[in-house]
């Protein structure tokens, strides 16, 4: 039997008539894509995809030793749960091609549908390689939003939130914002990379879920509030490698989302370096001038918000002023966290602060220092851009300014709905006990964890005697731990 002869496709049909692009049977689809762009986008796809258990590190070093393989575990399901249910009907939520300017339908659930047409975000790339980098977003959204539970979260209430918080905000401001048809969208709004459905959405999600649980269970011995929701984390080193691995997915994060490759993808990776610089000499030099040392937590955290910062703004800004922006940013996300006090919210890795705060603040910059040269660098954009301030267009800041309160406010006020719903319903509620606090959620939840040898170690890594330590395997309320500084937890 003679093969039949397989024709390249020349130009592909309308996606209504078919949808897949082809048959490839008859058909090469691959014909009309650039190697280099499906080469480039797969790369990134796969470094995304590990910033995800990267947070989870990160938040393991800062979380005292109790709690942080738990959020390593919540990493673990950000990844795996988060993946199942973009796969089963998220991307078709934010990247059906509808016409309503608020959500999507199904008719790309299930990844049906899903093949070789050029992706709505860029006609270089294919639907399906456009939908396997957009999984690694959702999961390390959920990722950076998880770490609010902070000690105290119960397990099975928090991954029911994730998921149902990543369908009713991710979703629908990734719609909003990066859909054609979402009203963000055709606003004028400028997000190149997420700063609206990732950092506002879940730095504002974790605002709502640090007042929904309440503050830890506090020392009797800490009377002054400023000093409550801050200590040093337990493992520096792996807090370290964590930000690190963020700061490498961070190239790929902003430098994949052009999407192809061009010289605005090599723009955004050259933004994103400097931003994180400027963010981390910022905040370290800042903290010098209150504390005269330097602080790990200080470095991590200042780079952190400068990639927050720049996350809007790396493929809209001239590469001059993305050190300004990560250092613009980075300051204003310390001082965001060294006054929460004042709102009383125990939110000791400073989410609200460096994502909720860092993002609103890269969406004003954004519109401000963009120049309508840069998104043409893609090859793809042209003169479809006006710039921001840089070319004398005011009008862009009011518009950066309404999307990023829209984020802000429909995620602050949708997860606190989520989060009193669940709440109510029966073996659902949110906090975990006093008793399961103290004790530390790593018991709680993970058979990892031999609780026995938990308590002996803790007793020797600080020098602790019997009969303290043999009382504490009976009696885990007198275990306490060592007082810290701004960054780490606070002591229970």
């Amino acid at each position: 039997m003679t093969a039949p002869e397989i024709v390249p496709v020349t130009e592909w049909p309308d996606w209504h008539a078919n949808p897949n692009g082809g048959d490839p049977l008859t058909q090469n689809l691959n014909a009309p894509y650039d190697k280099g762009d499906l080469c480039w986008m797969l790369v990134c796809t796969a470094l995304c995809w590990q910033i995800t258990p990267a947070i989870g590190f990160l938040y393991a070093g800062m979380h005292r030793r109790k709690a942080a393989l738990t959020m390593v575990l919540q990493s673990l399901f950000c990844a795996c749960a988060c993946g199942i249910q973009f796969w089963i009907y998220g991307y078709s939520l934010y990247q059906a091609r509808t016409k309503n300017p608020i959500l999507g339908d199904l008719s790309l659930a299930g990844f049906r549908n899903v093949l070789a047409q050029p992706s709505m975000a860029n006609s270089d790339i294919p639907d399906i390689l456009y939908a396997a980098f957009g999984f690694t977003f959702v999961s390390c959204t959920a990722m950076i939003l998880a770490g609010a539970m902070l000690e105290r979260g119960r397990l099975l209430p928090s991954m029911l939130f994730l998921l149902c918080w990543t369908t009713f905000v991710y979703y629908f401001i990734a719609y909003w914002e990066w859909n054609p048809s979402g009203w963000l969208y055709k606003l004028g709004v400028y997000d190149f990379a997420g700063s609206g459905p990732v950092h506002i959405a879940s730095g504002f999600g974790a605002l709502a879920w640090s007042l929904m649980l309440g503050p830890r269970v506090a020392d009797p011995d800490v009377v002054d509030r400023k000093k409550v929701f801050h200590h040093k984390p337990h493992s520096p080193l792996l807090m370290c490698l964590g930000t690190v691995f963020i700061w490498f997915g961070w190239f790929a994060f902003n430098g994949g989302s052009t999407p192809n490759l061009s010289l605005r993808s090599i723009y955004a990776i050259v933004n994103t370096n400097l931003a994180g610089c400027g963010g981390g000499v910022g905040w370290v030099l800042i903290d010098y001038l209150y504390k005269r040392k330097f602080s790990l937590v200080g470095f991590c955290s200042g780079i952190i918000a400068g990639l927050v910062g720049i996350t809007p703004a790396a493929g809209y800004v001239p590469v001059y002023v993305a050190s300004l922006i990560g250092f613009l940013t980075s300051a204003t996300c310390y001082y965001a966290a060294k006054y929460k006090h004042l709102l009383s919210v125990d939110d000791g890795l400073d989410i609200f602060a460096i994502h909720g705060v860092g993002g609103y603040v890269g969406d004003l910059l954004t519109g401000i220092f963009a120049d309508k040269f840069v998104p043409a660098l893609d090859g793809v954009s042209g003169s479809s851009y006006a710039g921001g301030w840089w070319n004398r267009n005011f009008r862009q800041l009011g518009l950066q300014f309404a999307g990023a309160t829209t984020a802000a406010a429909w995620s602050f006020v949708v997860s606190c709905i989520l989060l009193f719903i669940i709440n109510k319903i029966p073996g659902l509620h949110l906090r975990a006990s006093e008793d399961s606090e103290i004790r530390g959620l790593d018991i709680k939840y993970l058979e990892d964890v031999d609780e026995e040898g938990f308590y002996m170690n803790e007793c020797i890594l600080h020098g602790r005697t019997p009969p303290r330590c043999s009382g504490s395997l009976k009696a885990p309320m007198s275990v306490t731990e060592p007082g810290g500084v701004e960054g780490g937890e606070k002591r229970d």
